[in-house]
Parts: structure tokens; sequence; C-alpha cells
């Protein structure tokens, strides 16, 4: 199998209709893995996180700019054990260094990061509770996925908060707060050996156990437009 660089909007359809999340999120750096046949068969996906706090959380303020999220990772199903593990292994490769990698795993969708497990990353825990706005009858939708169907407030919410348009767009009754899934954070270090011994150094969470339990499956049966390399 073949891991390049490819781009951003060559993962809009996995990410819309395969990945459980079902929306596009901030990318950065895409990449692409390809079987012997040269088809697309999955891809994974970087950015800055958009939560500042987030970025110095990790190993404080020095090193707030050096932190970026694996934040979709999307595959066929039927491939070849170990795929994931590899696929993440090669873009680490393309990715610039230094570089601190924070994902996470849902327990929402009883995930355990396992993945990320057999990558070797650091697990600290679980990311801390978080409110987050919600609309009846839309509960499937990710908090952000709501928040787009209204644009941004500073653009056109002429003051209001988010959520005072969202009650505007969906009626007051139906727009309420709800605590968000928590998340297991994963975080891996790139770099030589001596920025890795200072990220370890810097580290604010405490390393922890790996948590274990039984992965629940989504469905990815969604088949994108074949994408093939073209030579």
């Amino acid at each position: 199998m073949k891991v390049l660089s490819i781009k951003p909007e060559e993962t809009y359809q996995w990410c819309l209709k395969k990945h459980y999340a079902h929306r596009i999120p901030p990318i950065g750096s895409a990449f692409g893995i390809y079987n012997d046949m040269s088809i697309l068969v999955g891809i994974c996906t970087y950015a800055t996180p958009m939560s500042w706090s987030l970025q110095i959380g990790i190993c404080g303020e020095n090193y707030a700019n050096r932190v970026i999220e694996l934040n979709r990772l999307c595959l066929n199903e039927g491939l070849p054990k170990n795929t994931a593990s590899y696929f993440i292994s090669q873009t680490f490769k393309l990715l610039p260094k230094p570089a601190i990698v924070v994902s996470y795993s849902d327990t929402a969708q009883n995930h355990h990061g396992y993945i990320y497990q057999a990558c070797n990353f650091i697990y600290t825990g679980l990311s801390k509770p978080f409110k987050e706005y919600a609309v009846r009858g839309l509960e499937h939708m990710h908090s952000a996925s709501i928040g787009d169907t209204i644009g941004r407030s500073d653009k056109i919410g002429h003051g209001k908060s988010k959520y005072k348009m969202l009650e505007d767009k969906y009626g007051k009754e139906n727009v309420y707060w709800r605590e968000r899934s928590l998340k297991h954070r994963y975080l891996y270090f790139l770099g030589s050996k001596k920025q890795i011994k200072e990220y370890k150094k810097a580290l604010l969470y405490k390393i922890e156990p790996y948590p274990k339990g039984d992965n629940k499956r989504y469905d990815t049966s969604f088949q994108p437009e074949t994408q093939e390399l073209l030579f």
C-alpha cells in the first residue's frame, strides 16, 4: 500500500458520508492510503485545533503552536490487519516536524482508541465535561454541524449569540444545552529525541493506563466514488 498527501477536497465524501461524525472538519493536511490497484481506500486528516485552551493545555503555551489534531481517520472495511496503525505511522513521516499530535476517541461511540494504542500513543485520560447546544429532532448532529446551519454569529448575527440565533431559526422551545460525550485523549510526540524529551517534561496531563472495553462498530458501508492514482 502507498500513503500519499492528497487534497483536502478528496476527503470530503469520506468525512460527510462514511465517517460517523458526518461533517467536514478543519483540514490542514490530508493523506490517502492506496491499495495495490492504486485505488484510495482510506483517508486521514490533521489540523490545528480550533481551541487555544486545548493547544496550551497539553504542554503549555511555549509549545502550543506545535499542537496538531488528527481529526479524521476513515478506511474501507476488509483491509489487511493493522492497516490503520500502518497508515497513521506513515502519515507521521510526511507531517512537518516537530509536532505534538492529539487525537480523541468518542465514548459515545463506544470507542477506546485501540488504533492509537497500537501506534504507541500516550493516553492522558478523558476530556473534561462540557456543555454544548442541541436542537430537538437533530440530536444526531454534532453541535458544530448545527452551528454551521446558521453561519457565523459575528458575520450575520448583528450582536446576537449563536444560541439566540439558533432559537430564532428552530424555535426557543427546541434549543437546549446538553452534556457533550467524554472523549479519550491520546498524544504522540514527533521530533528529535531531544524535542520529545522536552515535550514529555512539559506535559501537563498525567499519563494513564490504556482504557479497555468492547468497541462498537458504526456503519461504514458507504462507498466513495472510486479515486485512483494517475501516472
